[in-house]
């Protein structure tokens, strides 16, 4: 619910703040007071309209996505619309755009002064028939979560059944593509850490020449190696530490002079040509290790192709079992929702008939499967098409829907604005609707502005939206108060003492 609202400095109202309550709020006063002014910057304040007030303020006890729109949510969110020299909006002091603010409103918040049609979207009416239904027979309920586990699951199927027929158009192409990037990776058959081995023997080569000159050139010194031993002996100097010395030299060159004579059977240019195959797989691979990966990858995809056949097999059985399903269950769910379709009609024409409108024709008709069945139910007003009615007419209808939807409804529906939705009406007309909004009240926060007594009696708070001089002001009424504002509505300015008594019965017969 909303459970504040200020606003500044906008068009005639220089400062209001309103403390809200649940159930259906009213606002009455003379023509030109400002009350449309005041609803619509209550929209304002949500995203759902635009007006040049300095600030409009609304406190909400909406449990808001907080991670969806990256703001951090509390026990009462604040929503506001600053205007300066350009429109800001912001949610607990977090600014954001009109477009996300009425976005996060528009799961509260409904505004039935305009033809919105979301009411009658299949999706809402189906859910609100079957809630009907569940409340005598729970099957339903199994029924359609069984239908939409299979429905999910036949779209699947039928996703990998085509992406399956549209490689099978293409399978001689794939695969001979796939033997061919096979055969090119093992036609040069690489191993991993090959290129780094053949670098090594490619630089050991490119020096061969010189380190074998120069091992040959420092064997010298082992011919005169008796001799600095016999030097070592006769300075009577523990020659040991000479020995060492020498052996592990002899042993480093000649280990080297081995490795780089291995060499002579290796051919320098089979080296190049073979770093320049491994060069090309890496340039087109990335890298050795990825190269062999994607030879893999195909062999796979090589396989699958070899047995698309089988693969495609068992999906076609699959989609037919899943098919064959399907159709069992949406059957069952179009039995009970046509059983359901004379009571939900009958019940939908109470309401209507209490709202002074003719008689609405509900049928359900067959349509592809969707998530939600074969059916799509359609409602016309005295067999016209809802885009063809009043507005006037489109707007109790919604009323007459809500009313049917909120008996599954939990206490907090959310917030309903309407404007003025008793003008032109009889008194029995506005009685009739405010016996719906009461009833509808019990689920959802219900602002509406009025000029009739019957629904202004029904208000659970009333506001009065007057003007002092040019300033607009609201102001809370009393019991009291109520019984002269209604009887100002009644009788006009000069109110009467009968008109006062009618007020009085009025309300003390709607407490």
């Amino acid at each position: 619910m909303i459970e504040r609202f200020y606003l500044k400095d906008y068009l005639s109202f220089k400062e209001t703040e309103l403390n809200l309550q649940n159930g259906l709020v009213v606002f009455t006063g003379p023509s030109g007071s400002g009350k449309s002014i005041l609803i619509e910057s209550i929209l304002s304040s949500l995203g759902g309209a635009t007006c040049d007030a300095s600030v409009c303020e609304s406190s909400v006890t909406w449990d808001i996505n907080a991670d969806e729109m990256g703001i951090e949510n509390d026990d009462i969110n604040v929503f506001k619309h600053i205007k300066k020299e350009k429109s800001r909006y912001f949610v607990n002091n977090q600014s954001l755009s009109k477009k996300s603010i009425s976005t996060i409103a528009s799961n509260y918040l409904r505004h039935l002064s305009l033809k919105d049609f979301s009411d009658f979207e299949n999706e809402n009416l189906l859910s609100i028939l079957d809630n009907r239904i569940a409340s005598k027979n729970k099957k339903i309920v199994h029924i359609k979560d069984d239908y939409k586990k299979s429905y999910l699951e036949h779209k699947e199927v039928k996703k990998e059944l085509h992406k399956l027929e549209e490689e099978e158009k293409k399978i001689v192409e794939l695969k001979e593509f796939a033997t061919y990037e096979i055969k090119k990776i093992e036609d040069i058959d690489p191993k991993l850490g090959e290129d780094e081995e053949l670098l090594v023997v490619k630089k050991e080569l490119s020096k061969k020449e010189k380190v074998l000159d120069a091992i040959n050139t420092a064997n010298e010194v082992f011919n005169h190696e008796s001799s600095v031993s016999n030097a070592l002996d006769s300075l009577e100097v523990d020659s040991n530490f000479f020995d060492d010395v020498m052996n592990e030299l002899r042993s480093i060159l000649e280990s080297a002079q081995d490795r780089f004579s291995a060499l002579d059977d290796v051919d320098i240019e089979d080296v190049f040509n073979r770093i320049e195959e491994l060069s090309g797989l890496k340039r087109r691979y990335g890298s050795i290790e990825d190269a062999i990966e994607y030879k893999e990858k195909k062999k796979l995809e090589l396989m699958k192709y070899e047995n698309i056949e089988v693969a495609k097999d068992d999906l076609c059985e699959r989609y037919k079992s899943l098919s064959l399903e399907l159709e069992k269950l949406a059957l069952e769910l179009s039995i009970m929702r046509q059983k359901e379709i004379p009571l939900f009609e009958k019940d939908l024409n109470k309401y209507l008939t209490n709202l002074y409108l003719r008689d609405a024709q509900v049928r359900l008709t067959n349509i592809s499967y969707s998530l939600y069945g074969c059916d799509e139910l359609e409602i016309e007003l005295n067999a016209t098409k809802l885009s063809k009615i009043s507005t006037g007419e489109f707007n109790r209808l919604r009323l007459a829907i809500l009313a049917l939807k909120s008996k599954f409804m939990s206490k907090n529906g959310g917030v309903l604005m309407l404007d003025e939705i008793d003008a032109n009406l009889s008194g029995e007309e506005s009685m009739s609707v405010a016996k719906v909004l009461k009833q509808l009240s019990k689920y959802f926060q219900i602002f509406v502005i009025s000029h009739q007594p019957q629904l202004t009696s029904m208000g659970d708070q009333h506001f009065l939206v007057y003007k002092n001089g040019n300033i607009s002001h609201t102001k809370e009424l009393n019991f009291e108060e109520k019984v002269d504002e209604i009887a100002r509505i009644i009788s006009g300015d000069s109110v009467s003492n009968e008109a006062k008594k009618f007020a009085h019965e009025l309300l003390e017969s709607n407490k």
